[in-house]
């Protein structure tokens, strides 16, 4: 989800086909210099750098904030000694649930794109320092004018606290994924410990299916319950529940452990 997130906000010169997480504090020279922490930061098989910032109050100094982040990225990239200056690519993508650039012009504009650029030649100095803010507010579109990608992960980011289930406008992997991740946080913390419980029992009862299977065992219907039965109780599942699984009774379950 989020090397597709990056891809539609970054653009195409992106192209990020995988991404390394990173621990999210970088620490100055020295112990008494400003440690930047971040809310996420990876990088790719390339070596470029992501920094991905989410930020729900109002800040004045949210560009500021965002160069210091994003040199300190840039700086952590030197290593001791003779060095040759040779940087990796650095994107700070900035999601504001405020606006940050109250210009005229710019008031429609969500995603603003910035660059080192060179005044006179109207061109970019360096494609290695790149912030991406994303002005959440400015995205007005609704449902039934969602055209890209971009437009449904936006959608998505604005108001996903107010959806009730996922809308048939917003297709996806992706986004059925994101929509799944959704219903887990809202549950309470027993609600969760229950599902996070199932979860491990599903997937122990689904590797000893496999492994029933694998290894050839075709003898009849009898003994894969037998096998399957056993790799369940070797994977800490309570006897009542292999019993409805396999649907051995309990005491034939327990005479099968003692042998």
């Amino acid at each position: 989800m989020l090397i597709d997130f990056l891809n539609e906000i970054i653009g195409e010169k992106a192209r990020i086909t995988d991404v390394e997480y990173l621990p999210n504090e970088l620490s100055g020279e020295w112990d008494t210099d400003r440690k930047a922490v971040f809310d996420l930061y990876c990088k790719n098989s390339e070596g470029e750098y992501f920094i991905v910032e989410m930020q729900k109050a109002s800040q004045i100094n949210i560009v500021e904030r965002s160069l210091f982040y994003s040199a300190c990225s840039i700086c952590n990239q030197a290593p001791k000694g003779k060095w040759d200056y040779k940087l990796k690519a650095v994107y700070l993508v900035a999601i504001l649930d405020f606006v940050a650039f109250k210009e005229k012009e710019t008031e429609e504009e969500y995603i603003e794109q910035v660059y080192l650029y060179r005044n006179r030649a109207k061109k970019k100095l360096s494609d290695k320092l790149n912030m991406i803010f994303v002005e959440l507010p400015k995205f007005t579109k609704q449902l039934k004018e969602l055209e890209t990608n971009t437009d449904r992960w936006l959608y998505i980011l604005k108001n996903l606290e107010k959806l009730t289930s996922r809308p048939a406008e917003v297709q996806g992997r992706m986004f059925e994924k994101l929509f799944e991740i959704a219903e887990i946080r809202k549950l309470t913390k027993k609600d969760k410990e229950a599902y996070k419980t199932s979860i491990l029992e599903y997937d122990s009862i689904k590797t000893a299916m496999m492994l029933s299977r694998e290894e050839g065992r075709e003898e009849g219907r009898d003994e894969e319950r037998t096998e399957v039965a056993k790799e369940c109780f070797r994977n800490g599942i309570p006897i009542e529940l292999i019993s409805k699984i396999t649907k051995l009774s309990i005491k034939q379950i327990k005479d099968l452990l003692k042998n």
